[in-house]
């Protein structure tokens, strides 16, 4: 699912900022869920929450992305394909 779909279907707070030199994307799952793991396959950032999992599927023109989660907030940075 993309960003878009994510949100309204899970609640999750979700937000996408574009800048002159890429993307960044949150979401935020809440502070319960600090224990999560987070990979990314093949264009997908794959989220596993205790015994729920996320699929993202990240803009086909993306490239080097990087992923980490903080206090709950899954942050996925995409720079700008040049």
């Amino acid at each position: 699912m993309t960003l878009d779909q994510f949100t309204p279907e899970e609640g999750q707070v979700a937000r996408r900022y574009d800048y002159d030199d890429g993307t960044v994307m949150a979401v935020d799952f809440g502070t319960e869920q600090a224990d999560a793991s987070v990979d990314i396959v093949d264009g997908t950032v794959i989220v596993v929450l205790a015994d729920d999992q996320y699929e993202i599927e990240l803009p086909a023109d993306a490239t080097n992305p990087h992923t980490f989660m903080k206090n709950g907030v899954l942050t996925v940075e995409l720079e700008e394909n040049r």
